[in-house]
């Protein structure tokens, strides 16, 4: 999970008639919550009682309270420490994944959703957790699915109720995961998805949608798979409804061109599609370079050249970029097992001018929610023996390249550390345990144990994610867009 916590801001309480400071949180580049100084000890104080039932220590202290009004050079070292302290809990395998990590963060989302009017003024007071609701959910052949669920259910949550209205079993559900996308209706647009980001357990895919829907209104919930390495395709191949999903992101990535083959390979492939030939239809995809790979808007890249624009593929172990030189296309593959770290730098309300030209989606995309307008992801590579090099990519979408290669770090980590490689061994929170929050007026509302992480990213084991780091650095600017650094992030990255 990537933190930061780039700005502020000051918020009225009308019980009091006073005013105090909120937090802008964004994870994963996404802006997710406000919270207040108050509402993030309470979440410390939880987390703390947590760790010591499991004899393990928090990953930092949290910034100590003060009797007298902060001064500006005061509330910024707060910042600071808080950004720091959160990020160093969602560097934590263990904590990161915490069901009340997790609960805590979904209950603040929700209670800045309806606090910054995104939901209707009907909903004040209610308890999302029991309002119903329904989501339009997309499938890869463009059909959608409309879902009953309600608005405070996570990620898992609504997952679990899409399954189950597609009949896929149980067993066959961490297999898939939902993402965020923007989409275009335009029947002569080969790209018809951009890919904004993989909604996770921490917050309500209803939730997410609809704020970003304010931004673009072609943004939408879609089910695609969740993990990387291909081996995992065999198992789904033996079930008629993971056979028929599977088959229909495969079909969509191949029009897309997310997935690249010969004409007369493309000739085969419909020919086995018109015939309903689904398994002999993948097992011919996966001989392909690209399947299983998630393809990228255009990107600015200063490799081999300054300021080259490529289009980025992440999987099968690497992050491949293709350019154009002169009529012909060049191929560079970057091996996620030589790549020492990574780090991701975010400039808030900077103009976009140096991000190259794309879709209508993915200009969208660009001014998708409050996220950063100009993000790089840089990564240390060993191009030979003794020689590493910075390689710097800009793009909209460097967040979600970063989590891409995380995820794909832990299930190669994962692989070797257990059986099937998707077992996660965090410990559980039992189930008659009472999670709380503490709402910005100081209300405590206390709800059961109801989260389940089964469907989240694999996890690192404890031993493993010790000698892992990386770095997310991000940049705040005003207005005037005059920038001012903040705090380091460190998160997992690295593959040794």
């Amino acid at each position: 999970m990537h933190f930061s916590i780039p700005d502020t801001q000051e918020l009225y309480a009308e019980l009091t008639g006073t005013t105090y400071t909120g937090y802008n949180i964004y994870i994963n580049g996404n802006y997710h919550c406000c919270l207040r100084y108050k509402q993030l000890h309470a979440l410390h104080e939880q987390l703390r009682r947590r760790c010591a039932d499991l004899n393990i220590q928090l990953p930092a202290a949290f910034p100590p309270k003060r009797l007298l009004p902060l001064t500006t050079g005061q509330l910024e070292s707060r910042r600071a420490s808080l950004e720091h302290y959160l990020q160093l809990c969602g560097q934590d395998a263990i904590i990161s994944k915490m069901e009340h990590f997790q609960s805590y963060l979904l209950n603040a989302q929700q209670e800045t959703t309806l606090a910054e009017g995104v939901l209707s003024n009907e909903y004040n007071g209610s308890d999302l957790k029991r309002v119903s609701v329904v989501l339009e959910v997309w499938l890869s052949n463009d059909f959608t699915l409309q879902v009953n669920c309600h608005i405070g259910d996570n990620a898992s949550s609504v997952l679990r109720t899409v399954c189950e209205c597609v009949q896929l079993p149980t067993q066959f559900m961490r297999h898939f995961c939902l993402y965020l996308v923007c989409r275009k209706d335009s029947d002569t647009t080969q790209n018809k998805s951009v890919l904004l980001r993989r909604l996770m357990d921490f917050e309500s895919p209803y939730l997410s949608r609809l704020r970003a829907q304010e931004y673009t209104s072609s943004c939408q919930v879609m089910v695609r798979k969740s993990y990387w390495n291909p081996l995992y395709d065999l198992s789904l191949l033996q079930e008629p409804v993971s056979l028929k999903l599977l088959f229909e992101q495969t079909a969509s990535d191949i029009e897309n061109g997310w997935i690249i083959a010969a004409p007369d390979v493309l000739q085969k492939l419909a020919s086995m599609r018109e015939h309903g030939l689904q398994k002999e239809y993948i097992q011919a995809a996966r001989q392909l370079p690209l399947y299983g790979c998630l393809q990228f808007s255009a990107s600015l890249i200063d490799y081999p050249e300054p300021r080259t624009t490529a289009l980025i593929s992440i999987g099968n172990r690497e992050l491949s970029m293709r350019t154009a030189t002169a009529g012909k296309i060049y191929e560079t593959k970057f091996r996620v097992t030589r790549m020492r770290c990574w780090r991701v730098t975010a400039m808030h309300n900077t103009n976009t001018s140096d991000l190259p030209n794309s879709n209508s989606a993915g200009d969208n995309a660009n001014t998708y929610l409050k996220s950063p307008t100009n993000l790089q992801l840089a990564f240390e590579y060993l191009m030979s023996k003794q020689n590493l090099r910075w390689i710097t990519i800009t793009s909209s979408q460097a967040m979600l390249m970063s989590v891409c290669l995380q995820s794909m770090v832990d299930e190669l980590l994962n692989c070797k550390d257990s059986i099937d490689g998707l077992n996660t061994r965090i410990p559980k929170d039992t189930p008659s345990q009472v999670l709380s929050y503490v709402s910005r007026n100081g209300r405590v509302s206390h709800t059961p144990s109801m989260l389940t992480s089964s469907v989240s990213t694999p996890s690192l084991s404890t031993e493993l994610m010790s000698s892992s780091s990386a770095t997310t650095t991000t940049t705040t600017s005003s207005s005037s867009s005059s920038s001012s650094p903040t705090a380091p992030f460190i998160f997992s990255g690295f593959l040794s």
